[in-house]
């Protein structure tokens, strides 16, 4: 999308202010400056010290806060981080504007070098998959295990139900979707994200719907909100459109790291055909297969992610078996 068609000074002087980014009990929110960056950082405190750190890293139009209900199940194991990506949660938008796989993936190392946190346990969802597989190949010494959950990686066959997400990536089409949808409120979309991306939108709690209602209103009031999403989902785009070295496919078949996979049967999002082909695309890898879940199982299922992260460190010797479930 270019700037004209969504003018961005012009937005940033009629919207009204965004409210607070919602914190959960025990976490804390931080802003990052880095050279042309600043990224807001979630974390946890861990309940020992010495533990390896864990960085966090979203979707496309998800934020830090989804995995607000995974980080407490492992703050016993790793000292847990969540990322904003640029453009998205709390973090304003990059200033050269560089929304590609590519661009978040170098923000990711930025930060990652920024505070010497590396090795770190790389764990991230759709988008972030994508970012994080580009991470690990590329920059091996900063990752010591890949955890990715739905991750989206190039699909010949797009599943229908997928492929509202990937016009986004056409120019003007956010700016139109935007005026056919001004009369909708909050909830409507809240209900139509969780519809695709939760396998089962029942098991969202009320408190969790009004939550997700809360930063849906707040997102909304954002003049970058919908650049943000259209040139992320064009980056996601293009990237499935390299070959050669650069494409993803390729990319996770240089992944040096312990690598767990999980899929759900009732993604709509990313194909669950596609986990046998991750699993043998990564050479070092774990495949876990949650039938009921939908594309974020993280905060569908989190404690069965939380236990196969425990097997996976496991399996790397950076934690003993008895000290696979939480608390033991």
């Amino acid at each position: 999308m270019s700037s004209t068609e969504l003018p961005d000074l012009l937005a940033s002087a009629v919207a009204p202010k965004p409210g607070a980014v919602a914190v959960a009990e025990g976490e804390r929110l931080d802003s990052v400056g880095l050279p042309g960056l600043t990224l807001s950082v979630r974390s946890r405190p861990s309940t020992r010290t010495g533990l390896p750190p864990a960085l966090y890293v979203h979707g496309l139009g998800g934020s830090s806060q989804n995995w607000s209900a995974l980080m407490p199940l492992l703050e016993d194991v790793v000292d847990c981080e969540a990322l904003d990506l640029p453009g998205f949660g709390d973090s304003p938008p990059p200033d050269d504007g560089d929304y590609s796989i590519t661009g978040h993936a170098r923000a990711v190392i930025r930060y990652l070098d920024a505070r010497a946190r590396g090795p770190v346990h790389l764990v991230a969802n759709s988008m972030g998959g994508a970012v994080t597989t580009r991470v690990a190949a590329v920059r091996p010494d900063l990752v010591r295990t890949l955890t990715l959950v739905s991750p989206a990686l190039p699909e010949l066959r797009v599943q229908r139900t997928a492929l509202p997400t990937g016009l986004l990536a056409v120019p003007g089409v956010a700016s139109l979707f935007t005026r056919l949808t001004k009369d909708w409120t909050a909830e409507q979309r809240v209900r139509g994200v969780m519809g695709l991306c939760y396998g089962d939108p029942g098991r969202v709690t009320p408190e969790g719907f009004s939550a997700a209602v809360r930063e849906m209103e707040r997102r909304l009031q954002l003049p970058y909100f919908w650049d943000a999403m259209a040139r992320s989902a064009r980056g996601i785009v293009n990237a499935y459109t390299l070959g050669g070295q650069h494409g993803l496919w390729r990319q996770a078949e240089r992944v040096l790291a312990p690598t767990l996979l999980v899929y759900g049967g009732r993604d709509l999002l990313v194909s669950y055909r596609m986990a046998h082909r991750a699993a043998a695309a990564f050479r070092d890898s774990r495949l876990l297969t949650l039938p009921d879940a939908g594309h974020v199982a993280m905060m569908e299922y989190p404690e069965s992610v939380a236990t196969a992260f425990r097997e996976l460190l496991v399996d790397t010797g950076e934690l003993t078996a008895r000290r696979t479930v939480s608390g033991s």
